[in-house]
């Protein structure tokens, strides 16, 4: 396979939730591989900071908030971008939030929120980038599931519910969508290390079954996921739709690991 199916060069991708974690990794990465990149998210702070680091990979970049919970934030951005670089290419959906709480007092505010926040807003990206994408006719458009797509996780059970329907979302769209051009797939994270859950990872009982069902016995870094995006984004991918690729340290291929 040439290894000019991977080149980014000339491409525009817009990574929403783009600066921290497995984002902004993703963000940074399609930079390296040659796009034009803009990384948005809610805090102004974040979205300059990212920014700053795309610029100096030599790429181009619009300094943008936005909030997936306000579909006006979400169509600003895709006009602004539009209005700067004339097309998107490439769309990753990577907003969430997670909130671990017994299910059976899982309060319904908390609940509705974080299903309109990863589901709903992965819905407000899709629908306001993918027909862009739809009417030129070519877009590659990646979601970001979870290992909770497939496995049942203790006390998330809205976050799981969230990510599952990212994964049927994700299949209906390509069903939809794939024959005008636009890929729509999904990346399935395993355990990463990021700055919000090292506590948990290393020092709770839970992070040690997280590891324990790991069968490379450690924790993935967000830079690991890089090269999947840069795959599904780029003309390699090109017959490839609706798929869930889980990148997990062999987590979803295991059973009894001692």
């Amino acid at each position: 396979m040439s290894k000019s199916l991977f080149d980014l060069t000339g491409h525009t991708a817009v990574v929403i939730g783009g600066t921290t974690g497995i984002g902004r990794a993703m963000a940074l990465g399609l930079a390296d591989a040659g796009a034009d990149v803009v990384a948005s998210a809610r805090r102004t702070e974040q979205v300059e900071s990212v920014a700053t680091e795309l610029e100096a990979k030599g790429v181009k970049t619009l300094r943008i908030p936005s909030d997936v919970l306000d579909r006006a934030s979400i169509q600003a951005l895709a006009d602004r971008t539009l209005e700067t670089f004339g097309k998107v290419d490439i769309l990753i959906n990577c907003a969430g939030m997670i909130k671990r709480i017994p299910t059976l007092d899982y309060p319904e505010d908390i609940w509705t929120q974080t299903l309109e926040t990863n589901l709903t807003g992965t819905l407000r990206g899709c629908q306001i980038f993918g027909k862009h994408m739809i009417e030129r006719g070519y877009g590659r458009i990646i979601n970001i599931g979870s290992l909770t797509t497939f496995r049942g996780f203790f006390e998330v059970a809205a976050y799981g519910a969230s990510k599952a329907a990212v994964g049927s979302l994700t299949k209906t769209l390509a069903t939809e969508w794939s024959k005008h051009g636009v890929t729509v797939n999904c990346i399935a994270p395993g355990v990463f290390r990021t700055d919000i859950n090292t506590e948990l990872l290393d020092n709770t009982p839970r992070g040690k079954e997280f590891l324990t069902r790991t069968p490379m016995g450690r924790f993935g870094q967000v830079e690991e996921l890089v090269s999947s995006a840069i795959f599904l984004a780029s003309p390699a991918s090109s017959f490839v739709s609706g798929e869930i690729l889980a990148v997990d340290g062999g987590f979803l291929a295991s059973g009894v690991n001692q």
